[in-house]
């Protein structure tokens, strides 16, 4: 801090008097890139050689305000350029595939190259897939999970790692839909709750299960964030169903359902004329002269999404409609995805005036939206991952509207998943290599107790 004072001084000074302070520049080392200053600042070497622009006033003199702000100007200038001088190195990461880099635990490889995980087999688990971040977003435009996205910034790389309990997952509802799989395998469960616990892996092994879904075909409604039906925007009492609408969180989820299935709902047709109730506008109270939408004859489940769209009257009431109309498609498998599935079993922020003085909270199971897509109790194939990062407290072991056999323990990292996850922290440079050993990856194991993001935090202090 004495250092970079000093040579601020002496750039102020300079573009002030014209005197030349020479500064000793260290040349970085080699094996560091430095990173541009904010907003692509130059080096301060290109710009010592600006003219200063003196503002005439209408009597034709130079005004020395104009003078003075151009100095301060220049000497701000000046420290934004020592700032781009000494800004924080970081290491170039290595070349993307490299065969003497990329190897894993015994020799095997630490990549499969593929685009899919329909390919893996239980042979080839502890394997990473390494996909851009675009193929991510296209596969999956509602949003990514805030752990997966956190993995992705500190390893600088968009890759995970197929699991023995990911692989165990995916066959259960592929079972479901491939009678001649069913046949040889175990029983299967077509609501499945996924709890564990904090950071094992709940989130992503969820968003990894729509990815497989969507490439193999599949019609699959996803909510990353389903805390989100439950926090912020408006609420009305609906004066039909004594429900709570949230119309704002009704047009963001028809807008994030139709960013990846545009095409496949256009072919889907509706099967359910009946009239939809309509509700409040999000600010505008009741429609006037109206009180139900029809939808004509022939439309399709992309004119039903359009209508919520367009009107937000008919938002909430598209919402409940097209979860009616789901479990009636049958032309294709559908999936219902339901991240942060426990915020729909607690209270929301809502809260209803009682009296003057008084409100109380609104339950999740009062509002319109939740109290349609929370029961389990239906034959449609749903899967729900709970949150303990954003839950409330704990839940009881029986859940209302949730079979008693749904909840599924999802596991930690095992000692072998562990490995595979230091090699590939390893490639990535977090964990140095010439500090890597089996002794060292085994206490980063056993502190963390297979704990995913203590994994990564430890990893670096190797």
């Amino acid at each position: 801090m004495f250092l970079r004072s000093l040579l601020r001084r002496g750039a102020a000074a300079s573009a002030a008097g014209g005197v030349r302070v020479p500064t000793a520049r260290m040349d970085p080392p080699a094996s560091r890139s430095y990173a541009k200053a904010k907003g692509g600042g130059k080096p301060a070497a290109s710009t010592s050689n600006r003219g200063k622009i003196r503002v005439k006033d209408p009597k034709g003199v130079a005004s020395e305000d104009a003078s003075a702000s151009g100095e301060s100007s220049a000497s701000a200038g000046g420290a934004d350029e020592l700032d781009a001088e000494f800004e924080m190195p970081t290491d170039p990461l290595p070349p993307t595939y490299d065969p003497a880099l990329d190897v894993g635990p015994g020799g095997r490889p630490l990549f499969a190259f593929t685009d899919t995980f329909a390919s893996f087999s239980h042979r080839g688990a502890n394997a990473y897939v390494d996909f851009s971040k675009d193929e991510w977003d296209a596969t999956l435009p509602e949003g990514l999970p805030a752990g997966m996205m956190k993995e992705f910034q500190d390893t600088r790389r968009c890759a995970v790692m197929v699991r023995e309990s990911f692989l165990d997952l995916r066959d259960n509802f592929r079972r479901i839909v491939d009678p001649a799989i069913t046949a040889k395998r175990k029983e299967t469960k077509r609501q499945i709750i996924l709890d564990g616990p904090r950071s094992c892996g709940k989130s992503i092994a969820l968003a990894m299960l729509v990815h497989w879904a969507r490439t193999e075909g599949w019609l699959v409604f996803y909510v990353p964030h389903g805390r989100d039906w439950t926090h912020g925007g408006f609420f009305y009492r609906n004066t039909y169903s004594d429900l709570f609408d949230t119309p704002v969180q009704a047009g963001k989820v028809l807008q994030d359902f139709l960013k990846y299935n545009e095409a496949r709902l256009q072919q889907l047709s509706c099967q359910n004329f009946e009239p939809i109730p309509l509700g409040e506008g999000t600010g505008v109270g009741m429609m006037k002269g109206a009180d139900t939408v029809e939808m004509p004859e022939g439309s399709t489940l992309y004119d039903l999404i359009q209508t919520g769209i367009t009107h937000s009257h008919a938002a909430v009431g598209v919402v409940v409609r097209l979860r009616k109309e789901l479990s009636l498609v049958k032309d294709v498998p559908v999936l219902f995805a339901i991240d942060q599935y426990n915020s729909w079993f607690t209270f929301t922020e809502f809260q209803e005036p009682v009296t003057v003085r008084s409100c109380r909270s609104i339950h999740a199971k009062e509002l319109t939206m939740i109290n349609a897509y929370r029961p389990m109790l239906h034959n449609d194939m749903m899967v729900g991952a709970f949150s303990h990062s954003t839950a409330v407290g704990k839940l009881r072991q029986e859940l209302p509207d949730v079979p008693s056999d749904a909840r599924l323990m999802f596991p930690r990292y095992t000692a072998d998943e562990a490995e595979t996850v230091c090699h590939y922290y390893m490639r990535q440079k977090i964990i140095r290599r010439e500090s890597f050993s089996e002794e060292k990856w085994k206490k980063i194991y056993y502190l963390s107790n297979g704990n995913g993001s203590e994994m990564r935090w430890l990893a670096a202090f190797i």
